[in-house]
Order: C-alpha cells, then structure tokens, then sequence
C-alpha cells in the first residue's frame, strides 16, 4: 500500500511541476490595468458613439441614442469577433472586454460560430440561444426579485 501511494505521490508532483512550468504567469496588477483600461476605452467610444448621433439628430430621445449606440456596439463586436480581432482585444482586456455590451455580442458570435458546419438552422441559430436563453432567464428571474423586494420590503412601487 504504501509504496502503491509514494508512486502516485510522485505522478502528482511530476504533474504539478510540468502543471507550473507551462502556466503562464500572470501578474494582478497588470492584469486589472488592462481589464480597466480596455473595459473603460470601450466605454468611451460608447460614450463618443452616443454623443456624435446627438450631434447628428439633436432632437431624437436619450433613450432612442442609447438604444441605437448599444446596437453599434454590438454588430461591431459581432463584427471584430467574426474577424478575428475580438480574441486578441479579449486576452489582453480580460475582463474589462467581457463585461460590457460587447461581450455578450462576443459570446453569442462565438458560440454561433463554432457550429456554423451544423448548418444555418440547427448550428448558428440554436448555438445563439444557448447563450442567450440563460442570459434572459437569469434577467427575468432577478429583475422580478428585485421588484418584489422593492414592492413588499421597500414598500415602493
């Protein structure tokens, strides 16, 4: 028995050193420079995006220009994605490229993508529903917790 475990005690830290060896090392703090600055960058350009269809078309609704630059965000990301370039955006930005709209616009063009040999209908379309679906269900299912402890606990409605 015991030599049966030093043999496996060994294969583990065989494993574990190789495990180390091709890990590549991260640092913290670079790593949350990056994820701020890509995330904010993106955030800007969303923000220069919105004030230039103002500049454009003065009297259209904040509400309509953060609709519209919301979907520009997204077909761009969906384009980038499609292209190529999202992933390197994404491995330098973490999570600073993950957490905005365009994101979830990457994560739906990925997971579209990766089926595209199933064909149109049962590759792309489904693949942006397993994606989407959670996402929507999980929205639903907190913004009316939220709305019920706002109404019940808060008394606000």
């Amino acid at each position: 028995m015991s030599q049966k475990s030093n043999a496996l005690k060994q294969r583990n830290e065989k494993y574990n050193n190789y495990i180390n060896t091709v890990t590549p090392m991260t640092s913290i703090p670079k790593a949350l420079w990056h994820s701020f600055w890509i995330g904010g960058l993106t955030c800007l350009i969303g923000q220069g995006i919105g004030d230039i269809i103002k500049l454009i078309a003065p009297s259209m609704a904040t509400d309509m220009v953060a609709n519209i630059t919301s979907m520009i965000l997204v077909s761009v990301a969906i384009l980038f994605t499609g292209l190529g370039f999202y992933d390197v955006i994404a491995r330098q930005g973490g999570a600073g490229s993950f957490l905005p709209i365009t994101g979830f616009a990457n994560a739906m063009a990925s997971a579209s993508m990766e089926f595209k040999t199933e064909g149109l209908i049962f590759g792309t379309s489904t693949k942006l529903f397993t994606i989407v679906g959670p996402v929507v269900v999980n929205g639903i299912v907190w913004s009316t917790v939220a709305g019920l402890i706002n109404l019940w606990i808060l008394g606000m409605y």
